[in-house]
């Protein structure tokens, strides 16, 4: 509603550069999840995963092959937050498997290990005949049905997601406010999101979070005072996993097909490391906010409508698009650093980030704050108040 509003404005144009769209919205928000999964035992106990893309991909094809009848047990039938459950409990239990391992080992060494056995699982499921007739290429949704998300069992108060079978609302909940398919996607995705966001944090400000904290502080220490790092940290990776999935499942429902490359490949997990990087690890929220940063920057330049370079192009006058820089014209400036460069930004952001953000951007505004951004608000409302 409000990116429609700033749309439709006098500076529409300048606002299509500059915000995110509603569909990359949507990605920002599983692959934010996804992100926070990673943060969790990476930023909370120190414990680096390079094999998280195998919970996502968990999730994310169990969605698929549930809808297409390809597994026992979860049929086609069975509702999608059903189905975010049993990838949470699936993705908890590999991550139990993979950690009663991994855990044996620290530093590099585990990084290591869990990059393996993402590896292996990325070469069984591109060879899975059961996934579909060319596993290679992934999987898609059969069913021409939606994947619906609401409250169970009320079937008023379920919607549909999906970029082309989702639902749209035309006045939603009596307001008059209309939604279409790509809006009600987002505030469905987001509202998942939310709640798994929620759920981490209170795991965080619990007595389990703060061993976990004290692992990544001093392991030996923690391990001195009497804890079971060994359990703690398998219950952080097992948290984790079970997130992870939930993330791939929502990625999944959405856009209704997988694949290999997509879900179960080194680069997704990359993916989640550059976030957090950008974000701030350990932070949780952070990652979900350096996703953003980094595609809303892809956006900004991509070669597609609403691309800087497309904009300079259609709004500069001819004059000066044609005026000489340096033996080039203005426009072939554009075409050549601007157009289609967003991969080479955003490695330079990326170095510029670990040299002088080592913190991500919201780990360095806690510091300036001094706190959380709700504790430095609540104490600037209480300095406020009579």
């Amino acid at each position: 509603m409000v990116y429609g509003s700033l749309i439709g404005s006098p500076l529409g144009d300048e606002f299509a550069v500059l915000l995110p769209r509603v569909r990359t919205m949507i990605a920002v928000f599983y692959v934010g999840l996804f992100a926070m999964s990673f943060d969790f035992v990476s930023g909370y106990t120190g414990y680096l995963s390079f094999g998280h893309a195998m919970f996502y991909g968990t999730g994310a094809y169990l969605v698929v092959m549930a809808a297409n009848g390809a597994l026992p047990l979860v049929g086609a039938e069975t509702p999608f937050m059903t189905l975010l459950v049993v990838a949470a409990l699936l993705g908890a239990a590999f991550a139990l498997l993979v950690g009663s391992v991994s855990f044996r080992l620290t530093g590099v060494y585990f990084a290591m290990v869990t990059l393996g056995f993402a590896e292996v699982a990325h070469v069984f499921i591109r060879n899975w005949d059961r996934v579909s007739d060319n596993p290679r290429d992934g999987a898609a949704v059969t069913s021409p049905d939606g994947f619906a998300i609401g409250v169970p069992g009320v079937e008023d108060l379920q919607w549909s997601i999906g970029r082309l079978v989702g639902d749209s609302v035309e006045n939603a909940f009596g307001l008059g406010i209309e939604l279409g398919t790509a809006e009600l996607s987002y505030y469905l995705i987001g509202a998942v999101t939310l709640v798994c966001y929620l759920a981490l944090q209170r795991v965080l400000h619990s007595p389990f979070g703060r061993v976990m904290v004290a692992v990544r502080e001093n392991e030996d220490r923690a391990r001195a005072v009497g804890y079971d790092t060994f359990r703690y940290k398998m219950g952080a990776f097992a948290i984790s996993g079970a997130f992870a999935a939930v993330a791939g499942a929502l990625f999944a429902g959405y856009r209704r097909s997988v694949a290999p490359s997509s879900t179960f490949d080194l680069f997704v997990t990359a993916d989640a490391l550059l976030a957090s990087i950008i974000g701030g690890f350990g932070t949780l929220a952070g990652p979900l906010y350096g996703h953003l940063f980094h595609e809303t920057v892809g956006d900004m330049l991509t070669t597609e409508s609403g691309g800087l370079a497309r904009y300079l192009r259609e709004t500069l006058p001819e004059s000066l698009l044609t005026a000489d820089v340096a033996g080039m014209e203005v426009v072939a400036v554009v075409n050549v650093l601007i157009d289609g460069r967003a991969e080479l930004y955003l490695g330079l952001i990326f170095i510029a980030f670990v040299l002088f953000v080592p913190r991500g951007l919201l780990g360095t505004l806690r510091d300036r704050l001094g706190g959380t951004v709700a504790e430095a608000a609540a104490e600037r409302l209480r300095r406020w108040s009579p």
